[in-house]
């Protein structure tokens, strides 16, 4: 396994991250996994015994049910708490009231408390805003994620699926009032879906702030098990549950060539997916989730997978993103 610094602390966090998505398949998750405590425990201790620090999961994830999975587990295996960094998140419905989601310090104060009785620890190590919350003032939640740090509930504090001038805003505020600023940002990418690149990830590199990726295989697309045709070589939540908008053409051009470098090299379209994420300097830690230990096990080869440089600008080639503006300008300007 390999550990990178997690954004501009001193906190070391394995570069492939155990999700938990998979865990409990309560709700709208059972699409994306129905897995027990058995087998949850299975997976926990294949990722740990490799040397996968790094767990992420949500409140929201099946309900409750993937915190109390991670919890049990990490209780059964008898693994020492503070050898792990646990991270969650904060801000998706958890109920039918009007104040049970969101960012305001009530919800949050809530929250934290929830998932900390689930998780059975008395310390989260990142706490997540799951989302961009545009009612609720930054400040309030700022102050309320600064006093978790303050109380000792919470180390870090992260952010998820926000723009880059949000997370700018978020930044500009902590440094105003002297609060805990976001230390890092949950966001999807993937060599298919590459738009982070426009502005999300020259914010994160100019403010130091870490990436983790989730869905780094599309919700599945690039998994290896799909056709240009539509047709599958095994069952996948791709064709099930995706909500992930990709130019499929594009895709499966790319998809092309992932299945000839993969018969070169000896590996399989999933690990040269996940291992392109790897070697993306941005990139902090990948974020995989598993139904089956097989997949777990072809994951977490990535982790060894090289490229040439060749290889490295045949994959840029095919999946690059065309120019906008203004980049077509700064690219003009610097010719």
């Amino acid at each position: 396994m390999k550990y990178k610094v997690l954004g501009n602390t001193g906190l070391t966090v394995s570069t492939l991250c155990l999700g938990t998505m998979t865990f409990g398949g309560k709700g709208i998750y059972q699409v994306v996994g129905t897995l027990g405590q058995t087998a949850v425990d299975e997976l926990f201790k294949r990722a740990v015994d490799v040397g996968i620090n790094f767990i992420d999961t949500a409140n929201i994830y099946s309900e409750g049910m993937s915190e109390e999975l991670t919890g049990q587990a990490i209780r059964n295996l008898g693994l020492k708490r503070d050898d792990l960094v646990i991270a969650t998140k904060v801000c998706a419905a958890m109920g039918p009231g009007v104040n049970d989601r969101g960012l305001s310090r009530k919800h949050i104060m809530q929250q934290v408390e929830a998932s900390l009785k689930r998780l059975n620890t008395d310390y989260i190590d990142l706490y997540q805003a799951h989302a961009y919350d545009p009612v609720v003032p930054l400040e309030e939640t700022l102050r309320a994620f600064d006093d978790l740090v303050t109380s000792g509930k919470v180390r870090y504090i992260g952010a998820s699926n926000n723009g880059a001038w949000h997370l700018m805003k978020a930044l500009a505020c902590a440094e105003k009032y002297k609060l805990q600023p976001y230390i890092s940002m949950q966001s999807h990418y993937s060599i298919a879906t590459r738009e982070l690149e426009r502005e999300i990830i020259p914010a994160l590199t100019d403010q130091n702030v870490g990436l983790m990726v989730w869905s780094p295989l599309c919700a599945g697309l690039l998994s290896g098990k799909y056709k240009r045709n539509g047709e599958a070589t095994e069952a996948g939540r791709y064709k099930q549950y995706s909500f992930i908008p990709v130019n499929t053409e594009r895709a499966f051009n790319i998809l092309d060539v992932l299945h000839a470098m993969a018969a070169e090299k000896g590996t399989t379209v999933a690990q040269l997916s996940l291992a392109w994420l790897l070697h993306q300097p941005a990139v902090t830690s990948v974020i995989i989730g598993a139904n089956k230990l097989s997949q777990l096990d072809d994951n977490l080869q990535s982790i060894d997978v090289q490229f040439t440089a060749e290889e490295l600008q045949k994959l840029d080639e095919v999946s690059k993103l065309s120019v906008e503006y203004p980049n077509w300008i700064f690219n003009w300007r610097n010719r």
